[in-house]
């Protein structure tokens, strides 16, 4: 579904991705882990069209080579919302979500492009997915906890019809508990035939629930594999999973 082939990336005077390369096919969940400053945001900065439109402004436009292909055709040069109409959608880093609208304008809001007669009926399913969303309709974002917040920013995702959702750090400052029903969510989100890419920092999650996992480090790729062959790595251990 997904093919990228030696994505490079400057901004900023730094090299933020150097030659990466990744595939996900379809119906799979893959996740990409790493350290702080590893270049994993870039990387789905990069592939949901937004880089150059987060970055513009600054005094140094981000540059980039390489190619993104979805659905066998290449979509980097495209502008994001219609990366969206293809069926790419991000979920941010932080949640972001609109904060002086309601539970139900974010949600709304992400089916903004949609034109489609399903849009109450995937608004049934991200509630019940969520119930709190539910059940928080009329409140406004900004009030919600971080673990609600989360869990709106991944609802207004779906909201999107997304074939590929991709997901940037969602256990970022959520207690446990709610990190494992967030996690169970996006599983289920799974199964239902969405094909999720998830950046994580959290390796021990990423490893539970993840078909493929990349091990980003310094914006190259290190290592790949399923959690069976990576976990036999010695050196991948100590070096950039720390365990």
């Amino acid at each position: 579904m997904l093919d990228v082939k030696d994505l490079t990336v400057h901004y900023n005077g730094a090299l933020a991705l150097d030659g990466v390369s990744l595939k996900v096919k379809d119906g799979e969940f893959v996740a990409v882990v790493g350290p702080n400053g590893a270049g994993k945001t870039t990387l789905l900065w990069a592939i949901s069209g937004l880089l150059r439109e987060i970055l513009r402004g600054r005094s140094e436009r981000p540059r980039l080579s390489g190619s993104i292909d979805f659905d066998g055709k290449r979509i980097d040069k495209l502008k994001a919302y219609n990366i969206v109409k293809k069926g790419i959608v991000l979920c941010p880093e932080r949640r972001r979500p609109f904060s002086e609208m309601t539970v139900l304008e974010n949600l709304e809001m992400g089916a903004y492009l949609r034109r489609d007669k399903d849009v109450k009926k995937d608004r049934q399913w991200v509630y019940e997915l969520f119930p709190v969303l539910r059940e928080r309709g009329r409140q406004l974002a900004a009030t919600l906890s971080g673990g609600e917040q989360q869990m709106l920013a991944i609802g207004r995702a779906l909201m999107s019809k997304p074939k590929l959702l991709m997901i940037d750090e969602p256990s970022l400052g959520l207690a446990p508990i709610l990190k494992n029903q967030v996690f169970e969510r996006i599983k289920e989100i799974q199964r239902t035939g969405v094909t999720i890419l998830l950046v994580e920092q959290d390796v021990s999650v990423a490893f539970d629930i993840a078909d493929r996992i990349y091990v980003l480090a310094h914006g190259r790729i290190a290592t790949e594999g399923t959690r069976e062959k990576l976990m036999k790595d010695t050196d991948v251990r100590e070096i950039y999973l720390g365990i």
